[in-house]
């Protein structure tokens, strides 16, 4: 899962790439800071894998990881090639899913690409130039679709969608937000568009606005989203960099004593995991406890192939048991002693939290 941290010049992308990877990306009061996009690999947060790992005590312990891509900051007339405009916009369509960094933070000292601090106008921005760029891609494809038609029913179908999407771009809307079946969903999809990518906005606000009720700055953000019923999570860059340099003790009781709950990476991988349908499952032994991630909806002989290939291909049985009941019973032989490790065939649909083993013969 590759997932692009984007957002204007000087709104706390590279502060909050920088400490949700430790990659140590430059962070500086200046536009264009980032030119080419840092990578970071996270592993994702697990309680669950630290259990079996304590009652397997593996060789090896591998989460499931995802990676962050921070993208150089945007401007006004990015699809016409400002600023960073081009490299952006190919970045982006290289990602699964948009992490929108908004700034929801006042500061005298950090200025503001147009001056003033205004998340409405901050989104509306860059959703802009993501539909600009949007609505070039479409109108070339339509001119080229038409002209290959010349009758061809199916042709013609594609070039009747192709100006729905036009029209839904026209009135300003991202393509993510138009009416339309699995089958149009998978064409759209396959052209790349920007605007068909997921997006998970996060309100940068300060520390001294932790933990507070009210925030004008956020309660503007999310009334500008919310005609794309997109979620917003609220994080403050500058303490989530202080977090990723504690041991991880000290972190959790700087969290207790914040009040925050969670880091600002366990709120953002929780946010991609629903945005984009995923779950995880995991297998335990000692040689290995494992995390892996597929989509909800998967089915065991597919959920084996993220293993081997050979373990689809040669599928016999999933031998399952909920992680909550294993970590109730403490070992997988006390859980087979009471009846509860589930045999299972090719139509069972894998759940969060599965502990698998598979069956398989090639």
């Amino acid at each position: 899962m590759k997932l692009g941290v984007v957002g204007l010049p000087n709104v706390g992308k590279s502060t909050l790439f920088n400490a949700i990877t430790k990659a140590g990306a430059q962070a500086a009061n200046y536009p264009f800071c980032t030119i080419e996009p840092n990578v970071g690999s996270v592993a994702v947060p697990d309680e669950r894998l630290d259990v079996l790992a304590e009652m397997y005590n593996p060789e090896k312990y591998t989460p499931t990881t995802i990676e962050f891509v921070d993208i150089a900051g945007l401007v006004r007339g990015a699809y016409k090639g400002e600023g960073l405009g081009n490299k952006f916009l190919s970045h982006i369509r290289e990602v699964d899913a948009i992490v929108h960094v908004v700034r929801c933070f006042e500061d005298e000292n950090i200025v503001h690409v147009d001056g003033s601090v205004d998340p409405a106008r901050d989104v509306e921005t860059i959703g802009i130039e993501l539909i600009f760029a949007d609505l070039e891609t479409v109108e070339k494809r339509i001119d080229r679709t038409r002209k290959a038609a010349k009758g061809d029913k199916q042709l013609m179908g594609e070039v009747e969608l192709l100006e729905r999407a036009k029209a839904h771009l026209e009135a300003g809307k991202p393509i993510r937000t138009m009416q339309a079946d699995e089958k149009e969903k998978e064409m759209l999809r396959g052209m790349f568009l920007l605007t068909t990518k997921p997006v998970i906005y996060a309100a940068n606000i300060s520390e001294n606005d932790i933990g507070k009720a009210d925030n004008a700055l956020v309660d503007a953000l999310k009334k500008a989203v919310a005609h794309e019923n997109a979620e917003v999570i609220t994080i403050c860059a500058q303490v989530e960099e202080e977090i990723a340099e504690l041991s991880p003790e000290e972190k959790q009781a700087f969290i207790e004593e914040l009040g925050i709950g969670e880091s600002g990476l366990d709120k953002l991988v929780k946010a991609c995991y629903k945005l984009l349908g995923l779950i995880s499952y995991l297998t335990a032994g000692p040689k290995e406890v494992r995390a892996w991630t597929i989509e909800r909806g998967t089915k065991a002989p597919q959920a084996a192939g993220k293993i081997h290939t050979d373990f689809e291909r040669g599928f016999i049985r999933a031998e399952v048991v909920p992680f909550e009941t294993l970590k109730e019973l403490g070992s997988m032989t006390a859980c087979k002693e009471k009846g509860l490790i589930r045999s299972e065939g090719k139509d069972y649909v894998m759940q969060d939290g599965d502990v698998v083993v598979f069956r398989f013969n090639v």
